[in-house]
């Protein structure tokens, strides 16, 4: 049975969690970008490369948890309409999905209880086709971002000659290799130049493009 005063509880509790590991990532990053900057120094180019593709894909998750902590926000901001309708208000419905899809891919327990709290109110139906977005309605930076893959070698490239100019590394990728990396990136990834980690969160909501999250900035 739905509990509203559980569901606020965990949502709260969410949001703390999110915020503490947005901050322990990004304070791992730190470190981890001086280490592959020595690497770099010392002429171990494979070594950090192998090392920054963890790099990123920390990254994609520190963006996903951005994201959903938002939402979470999003809900108790307006958790008369999750407590009050019987079916899920279109002011929501995106936020609610995009939770749901996000719950059992990431690394916050209490976002499980928060899964458990809207599947005993809009019913397991309604959870199945958010876990498999047969509806669209996820956040796709979410669906981007949460998925499991290599990184790309050219955005590989990119985080390395970021990482070598921050810590005043002499290194730079061939340029040939580069032009023929372009063809073979996806048209959604974290550039490091333009994208830095540990940016404020309306920046973060800027790069989110549907309806639902352009009224998270409201």
């Amino acid at each position: 049975m739905f509990n509203p005063t559980r569901a606020k509880v965990q949502l709260k509790l969410s949001v703390n969690r999110l915020q503490m590991l947005q901050n322990k990532k990004n304070m791992l990053a730190q470190q981890q970008r001086k280490e592959i900057a020595r690497l770099l120094e010392i002429g171990k180019e494979e070594s950090a490369r192998i090392r920054v593709e963890h790099i990123i894909r920390e990254d994609f998750s520190t963006e996903a948890l951005e994201i959903i902590e938002l939402y979470c926000e999003l809900l108790l901001a307006r958790f008369g309409l999750l407590e009050q309708l019987k079916n899920c208000d279109p002011a929501i419905l995106e936020a609610v999905n995009t939770i749901l899809y996000a719950a059992p891919r990431s690394e916050v327990k209490e976002l499980l209880l928060v899964r458990d709290q809207l599947a005993a109110k809009f019913g397991r139906d309604f959870v199945t086709n958010a876990m498999e977005n047969k509806d669209d309605s996820v956040n796709p930076r979410i669906i981007q971002k949460l998925k499991v893959q290599t990184p790309d070698p050219y955005l590989v490239n990119r985080y390395l000659e970021e990482i070598a100019k921050t810590f005043k590394v002499a290194w730079t990728s061939d340029p040939e290799t580069d032009h023929q990396l372009i063809g073979t990136m996806e048209s959604d990834f974290i550039d490091p130049i333009h994208h830095p980690i540990g940016q404020d969160k309306s920046k973060t909501l800027n790069k989110v493009s549907t309806p639902e999250s352009e009224m998270i900035t409201t």
